[in-house]
């Protein structure tokens, strides 16, 4: 079983075979609900849409919403839906 060892300031590492199980990277949060008998559950918290923001770059002009419209129905024409 996997263990943890906790800092003198309160900080312990996830062994990486559960942060890969709970799909743990850089800057994703959990959550520790206390259960019933006193034991804690953790789980990864999911991340808002808000949390991609700026994640994908386009160095192009900008582009309307039509043509946005025009782009996604050509390759939804192309891929036969």
């Amino acid at each position: 079983m996997p263990t943890g060892t906790m800092t003198s300031k309160g900080q312990i590492t996830i062994p990486k075979p559960v942060r890969d199980d709970l799909g743990l990277v850089s800057g994703s949060q959990v959550t520790f609900t206390r259960t019933r008998e006193g034991d804690y559950l953790v789980r990864r918290e999911p991340r808002s849409i808000r949390a991609l923001r700026g994640s994908l770059r386009y160095d192009g002009p900008a582009i309307s919403l039509e043509q946005m419209d025009e782009a996604i129905a050509a390759a939804a024409a192309k891929a036969g839906r």
